[in-house]
């Protein structure tokens, strides 16, 4: 079963939003790049950089203007494919993917942020399962954008909420270290940060749900300390 659902839970038009007009057509997405590619290269004007005539630089626009568009902000202009569930079939234990790869960008220095997602959630009476790629599906659509790793812990885990109908629970844990730390600022690298947004049943840390959650974690963490 496929449903199209707003999973949408900030303006349109912010960074960390959708844009004007999403999903965009193939048309939208060429201007929109045409656009940006000669305005970054009045920022590398304004910059010094003489990029027309440096061999290295001379299509450089053009690359970062596509790179954003195609790939970094990717799940502001592209809708995700449809999500598929199915019958529980009774099952009514927890579910957890760990490991999820995420990239995304700090929309305060747009310096790219990187680590992984943790989802876990437990099925209802009448709730259903989601497809597993779809969750990592989830994380690539609102992770290529600008943002901050709070707000995106709180958009991923609205969505898993309202894709898993019926759910008695929805957990997600973000471990991610930020390039606008460790090339910028104070300049300390590898410093983690870690997030978690829950509702229902892994509301409170006494909870058994809870408790088995983080212990999976720990069974095999990527190397990524909770």
């Amino acid at each position: 079963m496929s449903k199209k659902r707003n999973l949408e839970c900030v303006k349109e038009g912010f960074a960390n939003g959708v844009a004007p007009g999403f999903p965009l057509d193939s048309a939208s997405k060429n201007a929109m790049i045409y656009n940006a590619a000669e305005a970054y290269g009045k920022f590398l004007d304004a910059l010094g950089c003489d990029w027309k005539n440096d061999p290295n630089s001379d299509n450089t626009p053009m690359r970062v203007a596509k790179a954003y568009v195609n790939d970094l902000w990717a799940g502001r202009y592209t809708e995700m494919s449809p999500i598929t569930s199915f019958p529980s079939d009774g099952y009514d234990g927890i579910v957890i993917e760990r490991n999820i790869p995420l990239t995304s960008m700090c929309s305060h220095h747009h310096q790219t942020i990187g680590g992984v997602v943790h989802v876990g959630y437990i099925v209802g009476e009448k709730g259903t399962v989601i497809g597993l790629s779809k969750l990592n599906r989830v994380i690539e659509h609102f992770g290529r954008r600008g943002a901050i790793q709070e707000q995106l812990t709180s958009a991923i885990h609205n969505a898993v909420n309202i894709i898993c109908e019926n759910n008695v629970g929805v957990i997600i844990t973000i471990v991610a270290t930020h390039n606008c730390v460790s090339c910028r600022g104070v300049k300390h690298k590898g410093a983690a940060m870690v997030t978690t947004k829950a509702s229902g049943v892994f509301r409170h840390n006494g909870n058994g749900a809870r408790q088995e959650f983080f212990d999976s974690l720990k069974i095999n963490n990527g190397g990524h300390q909770i």
